[in-house]
């Protein structure tokens, strides 16, 4: 019997785009943001969902608590689903980073590159695969979401279907978007990737 694994990525927040936020516990849910987790959470409820679990990160948080209201249901941090550790880089501009060559390695060569003190790929790959694993294989038959982040959720993508990391910005991961997994003993398999969901009031 087969897990399903909703993967959602957290709405959009106030330093999208412009800044790399990382860890950072700042970050709160735009008012789109808040427009689109409603959105996803009206979306999602109208299907099975079991449990939901969430990223450290106050933006992934924030989303999690506006399924959970609408659900019913509780959520669980779960530290597996945080986002990537980006070291020194972590709360930098865009624009600032492009100037930085270790970023265009970075972005060029993902399957090799680690942040200035902090994270590989291959790790951040290492810990949400074994993560959703370990979920699945404790709780089958059922239906979980896991808020989370974009390059997080490429990275399990591209590890279900043996792609390179290095061909992580080949697909988009939009914010509050669904990417959908079944995961068994026999391993896993992805259903979608990044379902949009309308914002309708």
């Amino acid at each position: 019997m087969t897990a399903k694994i909703l993967l959602i990525r957290h709405a959009t927040h106030s330093d999208l785009g412009s800044r790399l936020s990382g860890r950072s516990r700042g970050g709160s849910l735009s008012a789109v943001g808040y427009t689109q987790a409603h959105a996803i959470a009206r979306y999602l409820a109208e299907g099975r969902l079991d449990r939901i679990e969430t990223s450290p990160v106050t933006r992934a948080r924030e989303t999690a608590a506006i399924l959970s209201s609408r659900t019913g249901l509780p959520v669980t941090v779960a530290p597996a689903l945080d986002e990537i550790d980006f070291g020194e880089w972590e709360g930098r501009a865009f624009a600032e980073l492009e100037d930085d060559p270790r970023w265009r390695d970075w972005n060029a060569a993902r399957s090799v590159a680690t942040a200035p003190d902090g994270e590989s790929m291959a790790s951040v790959q290492s810990r949400a695969l074994a993560h959703i694993a370990d979920t699945a294989k404790s709780t089958r038959g059922t239906a979980i979401a896991m808020v989370t982040h974009c390059d997080v959720i490429r990275a399990v993508v591209a590890g279900v279907l043996g792609l390179s990391l290095d061909n992580l910005l080949r697909f988009s991961v939009d914010p509050a978007s669904v990417t959908r997994l079944e995961v068994g003993t026999w391993g896993a398999k992805v259903c979608s990737i990044n379902e949009a969901v309308p914002c309708i009031s």
